[in-house]
């Protein structure tokens, strides 16, 4: 396997029809970044590229003048992937598109199914675009947009000037009640810094796992054992004021849970204990991720899932100083949580 810091990084851009996707990939294709980005769309009609900014074009591919190209995904996604793969000049990522009313998940599970495009490439980040004014309707009626939110490392919470504060902050807390770990910007106009939507890293996860959600701990009115946030309610939202006038949501049908182990795990028990729970339970687990301590390893073991799928690997060595610790994070429906948590300790070396 390639090491995964040559291994190209993928961004799946995800989001409801008209929250803006379309602006940040026009962003991406025009703007004058000195990077070269792949832009995988379902269609070119949907992006109107702007006829000055095209220097070569065959029928499939287009090369913008600003080094980019993009593609239209006609058919099968690991075709374009492996079509892009052999192009000369290596890019710095590639953006894939996926329509408004789908559910990312098949996207994301192309780069941890095909041989060839894992050795080649990597699912760097989720990313979903979020239109501020509609998506509190959205999350009522549609499921798929849900799911964007649950699946997300990295919200885009666009047309923030559409709405008051109170409003803002009201979508920003059912955010949260789904999705408590992505990092969020807020913008009008899709105006986000290009690197803090691609090559995000977010394969590291600390980024991730170092959130843990402040507004959840920001009441000294319970423990903290980062269990307070899920399903001791009935299926209705309760509000708690946390002392800053942000509502909490929790959100019925999504669950995150966040273990964590200062002592080391036996990975002869950790591994396939995880692999059977995903085996078991994917249907429920959107997002699987984890950082982990192995007894008797130096080096930091990272993997990800999606559904069932799941990639891991030796990311680096634990560097001099750093807390040796486990942190693992799942986002899903209906989980079982109290299986899931004493699996894990059942996984830590005594």
């Amino acid at each position: 396997m390639a090491e995964a810091s040559q291994k190209i990084p993928v961004t799946v851009l995800t989001g409801y029809l008209g929250a803006g996707k379309t602006t940040l990939l026009n962003r991406i294709l025009s703007e004058n970044h000195g990077k070269k980005y792949a832009v995988i769309v379902n269609e070119f009609g949907e992006i109107g590229i702007d006829n000055d900014l095209i220097i070569g074009a065959d029928e499939e591919v287009f090369e913008m003048n600003n080094g980019c190209v993009c593609c239209t995904v006609r058919g099968d996604l690991v075709r374009i992937m492996d079509g892009l793969m052999k192009r000369k000049g290596k890019f710095d990522a590639i953006i894939v598109e996926t329509t408004g009313l789908a559910d990312p998940a098949p996207v994301a599970q192309t780069f941890f199914v095909d041989e060839d495009v894992q050795k080649n490439a990597r699912l760097d980040a989720v990313v979903t675009v979020a239109d501020a004014k509609w998506l509190s309707d959205r999350l009522k009626d549609a499921p798929e947009a849900k799911n964007q939110i649950a699946f997300a490392d990295v919200i885009v919470l666009n047309k923030t000037d559409l709405v008051s504060k109170p409003e803002l902050a009201e979508v920003e807390a059912r955010i949260r009640g789904i999705n408590p770990y992505a990092k969020l910007h807020r913008t009008e106009r899709c105006q986000v810094g290009i690197t803090d939507v691609l090559e995000r890293g977010a394969f590291d996860l600390d980024r991730i796992l170092e959130i843990e959600p402040d507004f959840l701990e920001a009441g000294d009115d319970h423990d903290h054992d980062h269990d307070h946030h899920h399903h001791d309610h009935d299926h209705h939202h309760h509000h708690h004021d946390h002392g800053h006038g942000l509502k909490h949501y929790h959100d019925e049908d999504m669950q995150s849970l966040s273990l964590r182990s200062e002592k080391p795990l036996d990975p002869t028990k950790f591994m396939p204990w995880l692999q059977n729970l995903v085996a078991t339970e994917g249907q429920k687990i959107l997002r699987s991720k984890g950082i982990l301590a192995f007894t008797g390893d130096d080096d930091r073991y990272v993997f990800q899932g999606v559904h069932m799928m799941l990639e891991g690997d030796h990311q680096r060595k634990w560097k001099d100083g750093e807390k040796r610790e486990s942190r693992v994070v799942f986002i899903g429906r209906e989980l079982p949580e109290q299986a899931i948590r004493d699996g894990f300790e059942q996984c830590i070396t005594t």
